[in-house]
């Protein structure tokens, strides 16, 4: 059972793969998709969760997502057939740092998808490449609520695996975005995200005792709860940011 497999039963129950409410999606994508007639790309876009949100109720928009997991866009497929969206959607399953496309976005996503490009700062230079004239970028990565404890590097962080929250903005803005708009995952997102994450793949487990992989599974579920509760909680933050370029960025 590989890391992609995993990730995609452990987010049945939370199909936003970060700590982020419904009403936090959603207010986000209002302040990101002001026009209604956007053209829109998610880099790592998983099961094309943030997408299919911000096609529903805008029927002007167009979106790409690009996802290196198979399944996950075989998920991401049908959930916008479901929605009713599909033709106004395009998935490729193809690495995210080597997706081209012969058009410009008026926004591009990478929320909880950092690691398909390095950094944070790695992340924005390649969201760059894909923009339109006055396009912005809505991302989502860690930042240190407070300097991390040994319990939490014994979880494999690195520490200078992130900065705190203001020298995060701070690094940004140097680089010539400006930051329009912030979330800052609340205690209740963070708690409900992980209690989601490693309770669907415990039930996963617990509903199949007969699979190969359902002994590995209960094993990565508890691994998980067991970091969180004892390594990163209350240390790690989220924040999702929407930013644009200065005229000379």
């Amino acid at each position: 059972m590989n890391r992609q497999e995993i990730s995609g039963i452990a987010h049945g129950d939370h199909p936003i793969m970060a700590p982020l409410a419904d009403d936090s999606v959603r207010t986000l994508l209002d302040r990101a998709l002001r026009r209604g007639d956007e053209r829109i790309l998610d880099l790592g876009c998983g099961q094309g969760t943030w997408l299919v949100r911000a096609l529903a109720g805008r029927p002007g928009l167009r979106a790409e997502g690009v996802d290196v997991d198979a399944s996950a866009i075989a998920r991401a497929r049908k959930a916008a057939s479901a929605a009713g969206v599909a033709d106004r959607v395009v998935f490729h399953e193809v690495d995210a740092g080597e997706f081209t496309s012969p058009h410009r976005f008026d926004l591009v996503i990478s929320v909880g998808a950092v690691h398909a490009f390095g950094r944070l700062m790695s992340t924005l230079d390649a969201a760059a490449r894909h923009l339109a004239a006055g396009g912005g970028v809505l991302i989502g990565d860690g930042f240190w609520e407070r300097p991390p404890g040994q319990a939490t590097l014994d979880c494999g962080f690195a520490d200078d695996e992130y900065d705190n929250l203001a020298m995060t903005v701070d690094h940004i803005r140097s680089r010539g975005w400006v930051l329009l708009y912030g979330h800052v995952s609340t205690q209740q997102e963070w708690d409900d995200y992980e209690w989601s994450w490693a309770g669907a793949l415990s039930r996963w487990a617990l509903d199949h005792p007969e699979h190969p992989d359902s002994g590995q599974a209960l094993k990565a579920s508890d691994d998980h709860r067991s970091a969180w509760l004892h390594g990163y909680r209350g240390t790690l933050g989220f924040a999702t940011l929407y930013l644009r370029r200065t005229n000379d960025g």
